[in-house]
């Protein structure tokens, strides 16, 4: 019996650490998923009444719920592509040896490291419509003010412009990270061979920061899909549902609306999106690697 203990006691060290994090994870979906058969308000005069499948099928044919939806994806869409495209910019930039190199690179982390509900009050004054320094900037630029926040049309591209303010560093720290374990061979045999600037970067750069980005976009897009804070700490939702995504929607069934069961169904439906988009993003990621 020792003698199989000792043989196996790795699994002795972690495994409380895993039944931890199992009950953690566990028991939340466990009782989601069961609430989310349920009608109930939280009170105890109305006890919980078992209904089946019904707030999944009163949430496929509402419309607010599938507007929530595409609202949810038209945010993540929006947002990570900028950030990507800034994220990877600016490490490349910064990859590059000039003076003051550390304090630009802290400038650059500090949004990432705010507080989030501090960071929307924040941007609530800077979109402010007549004290704001946005419509001031428009105003000296010879551009019309705008109602930021309190108008449909712009609401929701507002809330993105926080986003990819906020956590482009993230995207940009990542891919600064790969490019600093890349081989330098592979860059010496270019300039050797006379390659450009241009054909560097992409022919050799990018390709070998290939993996690293692909990571780096997972790792955004699984967190830019529930976003919450900033979206509630600034609109909370409006104005009307202009910014209303999923996790705004189903913050609103549960604490004030008191459709705990629809709550825990729109959450488990939610839930359930972000993992197949995950598993297709992996599989494309797995394909892309194979093929290169």
């Amino acid at each position: 019996m020792l003698k199989w203990i000792d043989d196996h006691l790795s699994y002795f060290f972690t495994l409380p650490t895993i039944i931890l994090v199992l009950a953690m994870i566990g028991f939340p979906l466990a009782y989601t998923l069961t609430l989310s058969f349920y009608d109930w308000g939280m009170s105890n005069i109305t006890p919980m009444r078992w209904i089946g499948l019904e707030n999944y099928r009163s949430l496929l044919f509402d419309e607010r719920f599938l507007l929530a939806v595409s609202r949810t994806f038209a945010f993540t869409g929006l947002a990570l592509v900028v950030e990507l495209v800034l994220g990877v910019g600016i490490a490349l930039f910064l990859s590059r040896g000039f003076a003051g190199k550390n304090l630009v690179k802290t400038l650059f982390l500090l949004p990432m490291v705010a507080t989030p509900v501090a960071i929307g009050l924040i941007w609530t004054l800077i979109y402010e419509p007549t004290i704001g320094i946005a419509n001031f900037i428009l105003t000296k630029l010879g551009l019309q003010p705008l109602v930021w926040l309190g108008s449909q049309a712009t609401a929701l591209p507002s809330l993105v412009v926080i986003d990819i303010w906020q956590w482009t560093p993230m995207i940009m720290l990542i891919t600064l990270a790969g490019i600093t374990a890349l081989p330098a061979e592979p860059f010496e045999s270019a300039k050797v061979d006379g390659a450009s600037p241009w054909q560097i970067l992409w022919k050799i750069t990018i390709k070998l920061l290939r993996p690293t980005i692909w990571v780096a976009v997972l790792l955004r897009l699984i967190d830019v899909l529930k976003t919450f804070d900033i979206i509630y700490s600034t609109t909370q939702g409006g104005p009307g549902y202009a910014t209303e995504t999923m996790n705004i929607l189903s913050f609103r069934y549960a604490f004030e609306y008191f459709q705990f069961g629809k709550a825990s169904a729109s959450l488990v439906l939610f839930f359930a999106f972000v993992l197949t988009i995950a598993g297709i993003f992996i599989r494309l990621k797995n394909r892309y690697e194979v093929e290169y």
